[in-house]
């Protein structure tokens, strides 16, 4: 590694961490920052981008005080990060603030949910006037915004997905969409993807295909798992077979325009739909992307054929954009248009609020009324006025500050940099991805490509955590970083979170050497 930390001493600058420290608590400050600096080494720290903003002083619960009620009064299911988790006291665009005033930059935006950035000033503003205005009617009364919002966000979707259902969550979408499948189609049997994650309700959870999230007791009755077309670690794929400006190492016989991986995983599908399923089935659901598996690509091509396969079963097919949509992807506003197909069912959520609870299913006006005919489909809270004052502002960002071209030309840039990284270090099997949405698995080695085992990859993490790094975690082993931040970040802020990332990789193989 003399050649690589050659490298890093170069390129990095000698400055520490960014803090902001009151004056009135300078000692207190330091002695915390010494104790970060002990417990992740005393390696030199990446620059951090400058930040014109400086957050309030944090005056609530003590961290002693939030962890005992944590243990108390909230669900016992670990689902935080790093043995210490963080306490975020306040966020500014693409930048958190800790309780003890530590700023990080934030690559994983909520679960890859603050789209246009944290507290965005015309989303607040827009959330603002409507707090003052009307919080909630429910369906059985009008308000203006939410035909105002239905108009605008139908006007992003092709014909004849043109009728809008607002719900609050992307399961609660997920949960609605299989309702629209199956009175439409009077099937009942649905097909996702192994490694899925459409949702963690107990109707989704026959549709997510994540061991984890499973369940020993009867859930999700009618959802068959097929195999997911996998380029990095299924049978077939290679270096010509995905839609990203990076393309696996691994060799294939594909030529440019013709992937062949794709017909051997659609010989898959079709074995599914002629052994696990009705001769009439109700639907298939895909992510464009898969998000919690480590952001798996399929071969291009592959969704288009498979959709021709579902309906000529009498399926309808569901695209779940809750992580793909809204010009994350950078080329395109919607995941499906990357793959060129036309589906009959759109969920979204996540982006669509910027981090306020709020989600849609868009549809057919056929399937809308297939659904009306067989039931009364009523929500209390989606389309409320505060959501949709909040989504509409949210669509006016994205637009005017352009953040789908930014997506497209910083993702690629960032997609690039990282793609080098891969080729300097043995531990970085692939790195995929498009636009703003990209994953970084992390192997033993690259001809096994067996999953660097949990604790290295835990403490891989940590190192980006006290370097001021967020990103999220994702694949089956949770040995894929996933990198989703905000579709406002910089090229300058992707260089500083690259090199933190390497100075990461360095500290483990040092540990590893000794």
């Amino acid at each position: 590694m003399t050649g690589a930390w050659g490298h890093l001493l170069r390129s990095l600058h000698l400055k520490t961490l960014s803090l902001w420290i009151p004056k009135t608590c300078f000692s207190l400050k330091a002695r915390a920052f010494w104790t970060s600096v002990t417990r992740c080494g005393l390696h030199t720290k990446p620059s951090m981008p400058p930040c014109d903003f400086t957050p309030e002083r944090y005056q609530s619960l003590a961290y002693s005080r939030v962890l005992e009620i944590h243990k108390q009064h909230l669900s016992p299911v670990h689902t935080a990060y790093f043995p210490e988790p963080l306490l975020l006291h306040q966020g500014h665009v693409e930048w958190l603030f800790d309780h003890e005033g530590n700023r990080y930059l934030d690559f994983f935006s909520g679960i890859v949910t603050v789209s246009v950035g944290h507290c965005h000033p015309k989303v607040n503003a827009a959330a603002q006037r409507q707090l003052g205005r009307l919080w909630h009617t429910s369906s059985v009364f009008f308000h203006p915004l939410i035909h105002e919002y239905a108009e605008k966000l139908s006007a992003l979707l092709p014909e004849p997905l043109k009728v809008v259902f607002l719900v609050n969550s992307g399961s609660e979408a997920n949960d609605l969409a299989m309702l629209m499948a199956r009175a439409h189609s009077n099937s009942t049997d649905i097909i996702s993807f192994r490694g899925a994650y459409h949702g963690c309700s107990p109707y989704t959870l026959g549709l997510t295909n994540v061991g984890i999230y499973k369940m020993d007791l009867p859930h999700g009755m009618g959802c068959q798992p097929t195999m997911c077309p996998d380029i990095f670690h299924g049978p077939w794929g290679g270096s010509h077979c995905r839609d990203s400006p990076v393309q696996t190492i691994r060799k294939c016989s594909c030529a440019p325009d013709c992937c062949q991986a794709k017909d051997q995983y659609i010989e898959q599908f079709k074995d599914t739909l002629s052994t696990s399923v009705a001769k009439s089935i109700a639907g298939f659901f895909a992510e464009p992307i898969q998000g919690v598996n480590g952001v798996v690509q399929y071969p291009k091509g592959f969704l288009k054929e498979a959709f021709e396969l579902v309906r000529e079963r009498g399926g309808v097919c569901i695209a779940d954009e809750v992580q793909t949509g809204f010009g994350r992807l950078g080329s395109h506003f919607w995941g499906f248009q990357t793959h060129d197909v036309l589906p009959d069912i759109v969920t979204m959520a996540k982006g669509i609020g910027n981090g306020f609870p709020m989600a849609a299913v868009v549809t057919t006006p056929d399937i809308a009324k297939s659904l009306t005919k067989r039931m009364l489909h009523f929500n209390t809270f989606g389309g409320n006025p505060m959501a949709c004052a909040v989504g509409s502002a949210v669509l006016e960002v994205i637009k005017e500050e352009n953040l789908q071209e930014n997506s497209q030309e910083v993702g690629t840039y960032m997609l690039l940099k990282l793609a080098k990284l891969r080729d300097e270090f043995e531990i970085v099997g692939d790195v995929r991805g498009k636009g703003l949405m990209i994953g970084i698995e992390m192997v033993k080695d690259k001809e096994s490509r067996q999953p660097l085992p949990r604790e290295e990859v835990n403490q891989i993490h940590h190192d980006c955590k006290c370097m001021g790094l967020l990103i999220g975690r994702g694949g089956l082993f949770s040995q894929t970083f996933r990198i989703a931040p905000s579709m406002c970040i910089t090229k300058p802020e992707v260089d500083f979170a690259v090199e933190v990332f390497r100075s990461a990789l360095i500290q483990h193989m040092e540990r590893r050497a000794k």
